[in-house]
């Protein structure tokens, strides 16, 4: 391995912590329907938990419904179950062969609850980012020490500089994306 790899692993991994937190902030409940919120849901189908996404068709009628429409109208007995099942504290309405969520704005102690919950997937990427860090340096370390590797000590100060860098801009963003998340969160 070179300096350059651990470089490249060390950013690629830190770009899949970034995307991972933004998927996990678009399944939290804000003010506002988001058909995210239910993508994930597990349905038990013909004997196996399925995502509710590859069963049924989920939109946003209006800033605060959720409609499913069932590939298979078999289905949506197990649909309004898993839902339910789900602690999303939703209450899906049947009607005819589709199903309908209608989303009250959460009060201001669950707003709260879910700013905290946002801010500590926050605080769980930023460990993440600084265990990557942590790690690219060992390896770093490791290189260096290696007398089979002609790399010196500038070479290895230069690039714990740049994973410095490229910290710092990682966890920059992760602060502006839960800043973000946060205020929708927040908002009523």
């Amino acid at each position: 391995m070179d300096i350059d790899t651990v470089l490249l692993e060390t950013e690629e991994k830190m770009t899949k912590s970034i995307e991972y937190l933004q998927r996990e902030y678009r399944g939290v409940r804000t003010g506002r329907a988001n058909t995210a919120l239910l993508e994930y849901v597990k349905v038990e189908y013909y004997g196996s938990n399925v995502d509710l996404r590859e069963i049924a068709g989920i939109s946003v009628p209006e800033p605060t419904q959720l409609l499913i429409k069932p590939f298979d109208p078999g289905s949506k007995a197990e649909i309004i179950k898993a839902i339910e099942r789900s602690g999303l504290g939703l209450n899906p309405q049947s009607e005819g062969s589709q199903i309908r969520i209608m989303l009250p704005p959460p009060s201001s102690e669950r707003r709260k609850q879910l700013a905290m919950q946002v801010r500590k997937m926050a605080e769980d990427c930023r460990v993440t980012i600084r265990n990557e860090r942590r790690d690219a340096n060992k390896s770093l370390e490791a290189l260096e020490n290696d007398p089979k590797s002609k790399i010196s000590e500038d070479q290895v100060t230069s690039a714990k500089e740049y994973i410095d860098e490229v910290t710092k801009k990682t966890t920059t963003k992760i602060d502006d994306l839960t800043n973000k998340k946060v205020s929708e969160v927040e908002e009523i």
